[in-house]
């Protein structure tokens, strides 16, 4: 359970680099929803990360948690915000996926 805990926050790290994004890319009050939106989703992936992290192994959680939210956040670029799909860059992900894939395969 504490593993899909620490995914959901995982997720959540991801929604508040999108909210960024966002605001950054609008003005006046509906930025000010996306920075709100950021907050919540900033508090929400913290206190999950929290709570996972009272299971698991503090740089294991840690780990994973930060992997999720760079894979996630370069893949939103890529979809949502126009980012270049390098073949390096691809590929550097792709270790970064394998990476926290071993990270739970070798946790206790």
């Amino acid at each position: 359970m504490n593993w899909i805990i620490l995914i959901i926050a995982g997720l959540f790290e991801v929604a508040f680099a999108a909210c960024l994004g966002k605001a950054k890319e609008s003005s006046g009050t509906i930025a000010t929803y996306w920075y709100i939106g950021f907050i919540i989703c900033l508090a929400i992936s913290m206190l999950l990360l929290l709570k996972a992290t009272k299971q698991l192994p503090i740089g294991t959680a840690y780990a994973v948690w930060t992997g999720i939210g760079a894979v996630g956040t370069v893949i939103l670029g890529i979809v949502v915000f126009d980012e270049p799909a390098t073949f390096w860059r691809l590929f550097f992900i792709s270790t970064l996926i394998i990476s926290i894939v071993g990270l739970k395969v070798v946790a206790n």
